[in-house]
């Protein structure tokens, strides 16, 4: 249909009022993805000029690059512990901040004050709670008879101890819960109580099923938020260490770019990481058609 002159006025005006996010969108992120796919075949270390390898980087990463596999190890170790555990504490703490009570405004502004803390702040103070000899964890385990822990420098721990932290930060997946929370009818949970539903039984035959669309936007901002999650607590608080057992893999990434030099080393990394991370969410959108409820639609989409 063609489009009369206050029509194609009133699309030029709205094309120019969009025209600053249009060139922002292609000069600061189109431009740099490709520009990162194109040095991704290349070698180049910031000072010489680029020249082509092919696939050698890829090569590189996947066949030659025993720290690539231990990053790739070491994230995946802290998404699986990590995303399940917040998933279950920001739910529970969405439903005891959906209670009304008094002062439950105070409770959810000190819960979510964790969240907006700097990140460097945030590693600086967890390290000194960490510390193995005078850090303020050790002396609460100390009062259960637990023994002083290296959280830091025992290779084992140093995931666990990342993980603790992460945890404390909940309070973001913990607004988005009560939002959730608060948007489901009450008249199911009367129906339920009529049927003599007990509060388990509220819990996972209606919050749960009604909660399952934001249950799976945490998982899936969970899951991409772990594979990109470390590098500023790691480089703070454990530099990678223990023998590589914290080295997280855009720490690697890092690394590879900024201190190495190896630019398309780094950008073949990053390419890597982000076909990982849509594998793992096409899974997830995929096995989500048997446990997420769209009201209207019923289980599944």
């Amino acid at each position: 249909m063609k489009l009369t002159r206050t029509e194609k006025r009133e699309a030029l005006t709205g094309y120019l009022c969009i025209s600053p996010w249009i060139l922002g969108l292609i000069i600061f992120t189109a431009g740099p993805i490709i520009a990162s796919i194109i040095i991704s075949f290349t070698n180049w270390d910031l000072v010489t000029s680029a020249s082509w390898i092919g696939l050698a980087n890829y090569q590189k990463l996947l066949g030659k690059d025993p720290i690539f596999w231990k990053s790739l190890q070491v994230t995946l170790y802290y998404t699986v512990l990590n995303v399940p555990l917040a998933l279950i504490f920001s739910i529970a703490i969405a439903v005891l901040m959906n209670q009304n009570v008094r002062g439950i405004f105070l409770f959810r502004t000190l819960y979510y004050l964790p969240a907006i803390v700097p990140a460097v702040a945030t590693a600086i103070l967890w390290r000194w709670i960490f510390h193995h000899e005078f850090g303020i964890l050790n002396i609460l385990i100390g009062f259960l008879g637990i023994p002083p822990q290296k959280w830091l420098v025992d290779p084992h721990l140093v995931i666990p101890a990342f993980v603790i932290m992460s945890i404390w930060g909940v309070g973001g997946g913990m607004l988005i819960y009560l939002a959730g929370l608060q948007g489901i009818p009450s008249q199911l949970y009367e129906a339920a109580e009529i049927d003599g539903a007990t509060s388990w039984k509220k819990f996972t035959s209606v919050t749960l099923p009604m909660l399952s669309p934001v249950i799976l936007y945490n998982l899936i901002m969970g899951i991409i938020g772990s594979f990109q999650a470390g590098f500023t607590t790691s480089y703070i608080m454990t530099s990678g260490g223990p023998n590589n057992a914290s080295m997280f893999y855009v720490l690697y990434l890092f690394i590879n770019a900024f201190e190495y030099f190896k630019m398309g080393l780094a950008c073949a990394q990053a390419w890597v990481l982000f076909i990982i991370i849509l594998v793992i969410t096409i899974i997830v959108f995929k096995k989500s058609e048997n446990w997420v409820y769209y009201e209207g639609v019923g289980k599944g989409r």
